[in-house]
């Protein structure tokens, strides 16, 4: 694989991670004062805090799963790994990588999982 588009990649990835971490500091901050406003308020302002604090931490769960991606997509590129498939060994497509920087399988061997986990 071409050293600049895996260079390309490695900011991309970096400053995807950037985001999701201020995207969860965000987050831990708005959980906080949820936290804070349960202790006043009538049956539905909690019922209404309980639904906001959920969603935002199923987000929270949905950021941390790809930030725990792009952690391993960097690793892949420290070991010059990056962008082989984990299942068949063969290069994963460029087009695919731009797409989903942190693919960890080809389309076919991606295709195949989706299949068997059905």
């Amino acid at each position: 694989m071409k050293k600049e588009f895996v260079d390309k990649q490695k900011k991309k990835l970096i400053a995807e991670r950037n985001e999701i971490l201020d995207s969860l500091a965000g987050r831990n901050e708005q959980l906080t004062k949820l936290v804070d406003t349960l202790e006043s308020g009538d049956d539905v302002d909690i019922a209404s805090d309980t639904i906001d604090r959920t969603l935002l931490n199923s987000l929270g769960e949905a950021d941390q799963r790809r930030l725990t991606m792009i952690d391993r997509a960097l690793d892949r590129i420290r070991q010059e790994t990056y962008g082989q498939c984990l299942s068949c060994g063969k290069q994963i497509p460029e087009a695919r990588l731009e797409a989903l920087p942190y693919a960890v399988l080809c389309v076919e061997c991606q295709a195949k999982e989706e299949r068997k986990n059905r």
